[in-house]
């Protein structure tokens, strides 16, 4: 398909996410086989005048003093018509989730044994390194410095891309629920996302359900290659 005709100045994209370690082995591998393709997106993006927002939680100290850093710290304070915060499933426009996607499962590796027990402390320390943070990019996991950058470039129209869709991407303080909370149009890149979860039907069976309840109840989808033309990502393999 022939890529969309956005204006790129008037579109964020925003990184959810994307860490240099998880937990599970296998959402491990599968941000690393994601991520170039995340790099490629966000790069030609960017020269099209996107803003490019990345929001590894938990990792701002790492990123202190540098100018994508900088950036989201220094962007005009607004007032949030609606609370800023997690946001988990809502009854007033969702149906529940099946409850393998729903579970809060230590780990996302194709059924068997799981492979690590889940809570802290975290592995990761940032976002993976061969996704580039360019100085004019923003860094941030605070949802009032998000709306601020939104507001202060004057952006309605929001990519999500990163992990996890049926968690982080959801309902992060800058995610899905979120940004439809204060009127905003985040749009999906179905292939540029992932699932964390254990259903006996196998992970991309999950993936796909996940991605479809997203498209009913919250917004569009699009893949990358509508973004920026070349091809669909897919992941080449599951495994434990």
């Amino acid at each position: 398909m022939d890529r969309l005709d956005w204006d790129g100045t008037k579109l964020a994209v925003m990184i959810c996410d994307m860490w240099n370690a998880t937990q599970c082995i296998s959402a491990a591998r599968r941000v690393v086989e994601m991520a170039p393709r995340v790099n490629e997106v966000a790069a030609r993006l960017r020269e099209d005048g996107a803003l490019i927002v990345h929001a590894p939680a938990g990792c701002m100290e790492y990123y202190g003093g540098t100018p994508a850093r900088k950036r989201a710290q220094l962007a005009t304070s607004v007032v949030s018509p609606v609370p800023v915060d997690w946001h988990d499933w809502d009854a007033s426009r969702e149906a529940p989730l099946p409850p393998a996607l729903a579970d809060d499962t230590p780990c996302s590796c194709e059924p068997g044994e799981p492979c690590t027990t889940g809570g802290p402390p975290y592995p990761f320390t940032h976002q993976i390194e061969s996704i580039e943070i360019a100085p004019a990019d923003a860094v941030t996991d605070d949802g009032n410095e998000l709306l601020a950058l939104l507001d202060e470039c004057r952006i309605q129209n929001v990519i999500m891309i990163g992990v996890h869709a049926n968690r982080c991407v959801l309902g992060r303080p800058y995610g899905i629920r979120q940004l439809v909370y204060w009127g905003k149009q985040p749009v999906l890149c179905r292939d540029l996302t992932d699932s964390y979860h254990r259903d006996p039907r196998g992970h991309l069976w999950g993936n796909e359900q996940m991605i479809a309840h997203i498209e009913r109840y919250w917004c569009p989808s699009v893949t990358s290659n509508q973004l920026v033309g070349g091809a669909e990502f897919h992941f080449r393999a599951i495994s434990p």
